[in-house]
């Protein structure tokens, strides 16, 4: 076992970004239940500093994704910026590939524009409840797991996730 902190990756701006230590610095900070939200916002922002590069054009930027992070860590419905957030949750098996293909080729055949994340961490893929992969998660909802669904069900579950975006 490592004593180094694991990674956990988040969406910053228009980009997924792998941040160490997130989860240890938001624990600290949320075991707190006295705390002003801004401050708190603050303290996380200098915790996970110290670990990682952070640009100094996009100081603001990850400030608000560590805000979300912190609200969805306390149990508050969080909105996603725009945008259709899809995720693949596997090792990268052949399975996982050809989920993944599918997911691309229906997005093209729909005009669907969306962000589309391979999540291969096991620590990140049972953040999501996910036992079993293959897994889809569309705008933070479990598809389907275990298993490979039809074409048709993902190209179902592609536009329901879009119409519910807009």
């Amino acid at each position: 076992m490592s004593d180094r902190p694991t990674q956990r990756a988040i969406k910053i701006g228009n980009a997924t970004i792998g941040l160490m230590g997130l989860d240890i610095a938001l624990n600290r900070i949320l075991g707190d239940k006295d705390y002003d939200e801004e401050v708190a916002v603050e303290q996380l922002f200098a915790a996970v500093s110290k670990d990682n590069y952070i640009p100094t054009g996009a100081k603001e930027l990850y400030r608000e994704a560590l805000r979300r992070e912190m609200r969805k860590q306390r149990g508050e419905t969080v909105s996603r910026p725009t945008g259709l957030d899809i995720r693949i949750l596997g090792p990268g098996c052949v399975s996982c590939n050809k989920l993944n293909t599918l997911v691309i080729e229906a997005l093209q055949k729909l005009g669907i524009a969306a962000d589309v994340e391979h999540v291969n961490e096991l620590d990140e893929i049972w953040r999501y409840g996910v036992t079993q992969t293959p897994a889809l998660i569309i705008n933070e909802q479990v598809k389907s797991s275990g298993r490979m669904p039809s074409p048709f069900q993902v190209e179902e579950w592609l536009q329901e996730g879009f119409q519910n975006k807009k």
